[in-house]
Order: structure tokens, then sequence, then C-alpha cells
């Protein structure tokens, strides 16, 4: 993510195609670190694509993905009783399972495809 900002950093500042020296001048100036490889991966998805297109592309793919919540207003919609007890019970249970946590480097998402 940190790449991609410096890359929009720098389109930002007028330079429409910054180069990977630009990006690591960028991420050193706040003091992170850059990835070769992502610098390079990034550079070569976005190589001769205009940044808009590639944004609102994003858009369109992003809106296709759920919100997700929708368990919890089930069991919230559920009238009270004894019948709605045990489906409580039972929602609580599932939500204390942990789910493995997954690196945030690309969120699930490839670049650009």
């Amino acid at each position: 993510m940190k790449v991609i900002a410096a890359y929009l950093l720098a389109v930002l500042g007028g330079n429409a195609a910054p180069s990977a020296a630009d990006l690591k001048g960028i991420l050193s100036s706040v003091g992170a670190e850059a990835d070769d490889d992502s610098i390079t991966l990034l550079l070569s998805e976005v190589k001769g694509k205009d940044i808009t297109e590639v944004i609102a592309a994003g858009r369109e793919k992003l809106a296709s993905v759920p919100a997700g919540g929708g368990g919890a207003v089930a069991v919230a919609a559920a009238p009270s009783g004894g019948a709605a007890a045990p489906a409580a019970a039972e929602a609580k249970k599932e939500e204390k399972v942990e789910e493995k946590e997954e690196s945030d480097d690309d969120m699930g998402f490839s670049l650009f495809d």
C-alpha cells in the first residue's frame, strides 16, 4: 500500500510517470523502506496506463465486494423467547473462533487485474 501511495503522491505532484527512484525518494523522505519487488511490480502494472482509468476500474471491482455483517442482523431480528437463546449462544460460539490473520500487503486483491 505504501508503494501505491507514493506513486499516487508523485502523480498528484505532477510527475505523470514516476520512476523507481522517485518512489524510493518519497518513501525514504518519511522513513519508510522501499521494497524493490513491489515497486517493480507496480510500475510494470501501470506502465502506459492513465491512473484515473486504473482507479475507476478498481472502484468498479470494489463495488461488487460484499460488505458483510448480515449474520448479526439475523440474530437480532429473531423474536425473544426460548428459541432465540440457543441461536444466540451458537452465534457467540462461532464468533469466538478466531480466523487466521492474513497479510494485508495486497488485501486479497492482485494489482490491477
